[in-house]
């Protein structure tokens, strides 16, 4: 058995020691050398793969992990190449959860058509996705004549308005499902990622955090508790009342803080090049920056660029430029790693908070129109 730890030791996690055994035992027909099962996972930063041959059909994996987390199962029955035409290999492989537990996978011919027992993630994860076999197998249809459209079709509002009510009616229940489920199945790791699913990306806290804590302490403790309450108590600090001061640098290295603008309105606007929406709302950020900039208002942009999202120091630069955001911005370049971002809990973007003279926050998510009005209100100017 080979394995590769696919990241530098000093980040794995600190939770190491609290790492928990797995085994995986799989049996797929009678294949034999050069059969190989590859298992991929990661845990924190660091990924993993591991490989081993296959003998009589059967392999096995062990390893540590903190908590449940998704894997992928590849099985190669022959020494073809590894990579050959992506359009033409058919690839036989099963994603499926690891937990400290021994879990069975077997076949008569296919791991993709195995059977996975002994892991209660899994048997609720099969449950969890046994709700929406009717649906999703509807979505595929319609994704499939979806394939068929041209990109000037794929572009046209009026041509894609029967597909997207077609889509929309054929997703319909997959919310209220979801909720459903997260809230009848309060001590499992897929009834929380259930929950994670509904509770939106940028939370209320008051709502969230007392449905967060009906789930069970093991449940809540896992990898994706621990994000759900770390999102919980940073979305506490962008509701309305005094705000938590940051410093970030300029594209210049220079260091920013929100209370160097104390005594002005602040509107503080996460965004990214990258960000299709944040693209679209910029303009009608420019709109009420120039209208009111000269009455005590300003904007402190905070880019999401970088880091796991491969974009550039100089496509932040350039997206600053082209949609003409001519006031101050800061970032890290760590992606949704950005430390101002993780502290305020910052789950999608666009996403902003008003923050008054005093320092105390007295609105979010302003989009549009609604931002010039809130502002008409505070510093006494027509919208129009």
């Amino acid at each position: 058995m080979k394995k590769l730890i696919l990241s530098a030791f000093c980040l794995l996690p600190l939770g190491l020691m609290a790492q928990q055994d797995f085994t995986v035992k799989g049996k797929v027909g009678t294949l034999n050398s050069p059969a190989k099962a590859y298992l991929s996972y990661k845990v924190g930063s660091s990924s993993f793969l591991d490989s081993v041959t296959l003998v009589n059909g059967a392999f096995e994996f062990k390893g540590k992990i903190e908590s449940p987390v998704s894997a992928l199962l590849k099985v190669k029955h022959d020494d073809a190449p590894a990579n050959p035409d992506p359009r033409k290999r058919i690839i036989d492989q099963l994603p499926f959860y690891l937990e400290k537990a021994t879990i069975n996978i077997a076949s008569v011919d296919s791991i993709k058509r195995a059977v996975v027992t002994g892991s209660k993630v899994n048997d609720d994860n099969a449950k969890f996705k046994a709700l929406f076999k009717n649906m999703d197998a509807e979505v595929a249809t319609l994704m499939k004549e979806y394939a068929t459209y041209t990109k000037e079709q794929k572009n046209d509002t009026t041509f894609m308005k029967p597909f997207m009510v077609k889509y929309n009616a054929a997703n319909k229940d997959r919310a209220p499902l979801t909720k459903k489920f997260a809230e009848e199945n309060r001590d499992s790791y897929i009834g929380l990622m259930a929950f994670r699913s509904s509770m939106g990306s940028n939370l209320d806290p008051k709502i969230v955090e007392p449905e967060f804590l009906k789930y069970s302490a093991a449940v809540r403790a896992t990898s994706i508790g621990k994000y759900i309450d770390e999102a919980i108590q940073g979305a506490k600090k962008t509701q309305v009342g005094i705000v938590t001061d940051f410093t970030q640098n300029d594209a210049n290295g220079k260091p920013v803080k929100l209370s160097d603008f104390k005594g002005k309105y602040v509107l503080v606007d996460f965004w990214a090049s990258w960000c299709g929406p944040c693209r679209d709302e910029n303009p009608n950020v420019v709109v009420a920056y120039n209208k009111f900039k000269d009455k005590n208002f300003t904007v402190l942009g905070v880019s999401l660029d970088g880091g796991e999202t491969r974009t550039t120091k100089e496509a932040w630069l350039k997206a600053v430029e082209d949609d003409k955001l001519t006031w101050t911005h800061v970032s890290d370049l760590q992606g949704w790693q950005n430390a101002v971002s993780k502290n305020y809990g910052v789950g999608g973007i666009p996403f902003n908070f008003l923050v008054d003279p005093s320092g105390k926050i007295i609105a979010r998510n302003l989009r549009g129109e609604e931002l010039q009005t809130k502002l008409a209100e505070l510093l006494g100017a027509k919208t129009k």
